[in-house]
């Protein structure tokens, strides 16, 4: 009997980070909406609330709150200001240089 190997979506994604340049250009494009959705969640667990606490707070569903910290929804400044309130936080919002590629200077 031969037991098939069980495959973890986090496996997956280290490889094909390591294996597939498009793979990792498309995620290295969306780090900054991951980076927003986890600091909502930290947030939350840091205010030691559940989804469905923190959306009785927030007079939403949690369904939305599920939709935000997925990453599936993009939230308003005024949605994040309710979060922050909701989690006893402070919304703070910056602005950070980009880096620019390096340019070859070999011709």
């Amino acid at each position: 009997m031969s037991r098939k190997k069980e495959i973890r979506a986090a496996d997956l994604h280290r490889k094909w980070l390591k294996s597939d340049p498009e793979y990792a250009r498309e995620y290295a494009a969306l780090e900054d909406e991951f980076a927003l959705a986890g600091a909502m969640i930290e947030a939350r667990k840091q205010a030691g609330l559940t989804q469905q606490q923190l959306a009785r707070r927030m007079k939403t569903t949690q369904a939305a709150i599920a939709r935000l910290e997925s990453g599936r929804a993009k939230p308003s400044t005024r949605t994040l200001e309710r979060v922050a309130a909701a989690t006893g936080t402070r919304l703070r919002i910056t602005f950070a240089t980009i880096k620019a590629p390096q340019r070859s200077t070999a011709r």
